[in-house]
């Protein structure tokens, strides 16, 4: 009985997961651009976080590495705020723990 449960959810969830194909032109206007100053700026992180990768952390003291790490969050947080990020519905988290919950 439980298997048949289990086969059934993963029956309709497959379902209501299948999603309309989009046209590509839909999705690039959808996406928004950087400005100029947003390129700028994360161009400077990138650069920033190569030296910082390039750099010997052997010879640093433990208040340089701790300076290196925080700087490196706040680069982190920034750069997620101008990029943006990836979203998981409500609706699909509620399905995944149901499965799990099936599953189990």
């Amino acid at each position: 009985m439980k298997k048949l449960f289990a086969i059934l959810a993963l029956a309709f969830s497959t379902q209501m997961l299948v999603a309309a194909p989009t046209n590509d032109e839909d999705s690039k206007k959808d996406k928004t651009e950087l400005t100029e100053a947003q390129k700028v700026r994360l161009a400077e992180i990138e650069a920033r976080v190569d030296e910082i990768k390039a750099m010997d952390f052997s010879t640093m003291s433990r208040e340089e590495k701790k300076d290196v790490r925080m700087e490196l969050k706040e680069m982190k947080e920034e750069a997620k705020r101008a990029g943006g990020g990836v979203y998981i519905s409500v609706g699909a988290i509620i399905i995944i723990l149901l499965l799990l919950i099936l599953l189990t």
